[in-house]
């Protein structure tokens, strides 16, 4: 083996790696979502139900659910009510609004729950791990030091310290407070 092909082996093994194997059973299943969209069937659900069903907010042209799978408390997601599975299909409205509701759930959890940093993406397609492929949504994950550990791998537990009702009843009023903060049309950012 050469040198740079050693430095290169050197340098991956060197890489911290964030195992989420509970995520296979998605990606090995092409059938899973097949029974009903989520993303098409809980948006249809009463508004009154928003609290059972984890929609944190209805915006026109997309929605902010609470991840009911989350990898940390406050996971939410931006989704179009339009079934699309391509984030190139959005129309501008649909993308304007993906970017607007982002920055609005971004200022939510930075008030309820003050996290150190944030994820936020898209992963588009099964292959790109998106448990929900054929029904584009954005993650927005918020990230403090030291929330991984060994649990979901050696486990096969996530660790949350909050049950997913309980963060919706601090984010629901965080993301009401947030909608005239900086990048929203009131503001005169957007």
């Amino acid at each position: 083996m050469d040198a740079s092909r050693r430095a290169d082996d050197e340098r991956l093994d060197a890489l911290q790696r964030l195992w989420t194997p509970w995520r296979m059973s998605y990606i090995r299943d092409p059938d899973a979502t097949r029974a009903g969209c989520p993303f098409c069937v809980l948006p249809d659900e009463d508004p009154a139900r928003d609290e059972e069903t984890l929609i944190v907010h209805r915006g026109a042209t997309t929605f902010c659910i609470l991840n009911a799978y989350p990898y940390n408390p406050g996971h939410l997601m931006v989704v179009p009510y339009r079934h699309v599975a391509d984030y190139d299909a959005l129309t501008l409205e649909e993308l304007t609004e993906t970017a607007l509701l982002t920055s609005r759930a971004v200022r939510a959890l930075r008030t309820c729950s003050a996290p150190q940093a944030f994820n936020i993406g898209v992963n588009a397609g099964r292959v790109a791990g998106a448990g929900i492929a054929d029904h584009v949504h954005q993650h927005v994950v918020p990230r403090w030091g030291g929330d991984t550990n060994f649990m979901p791998v050696i486990g096969q537990t996530r660790v949350l310290p909050e049950l997913l009702t309980e963060t919706y009843r601090r984010l629901v009023p965080a993301f009401a407070d947030a909608e005239h903060g900086a990048g929203s049309p009131d503001a005169g950012g957007g």
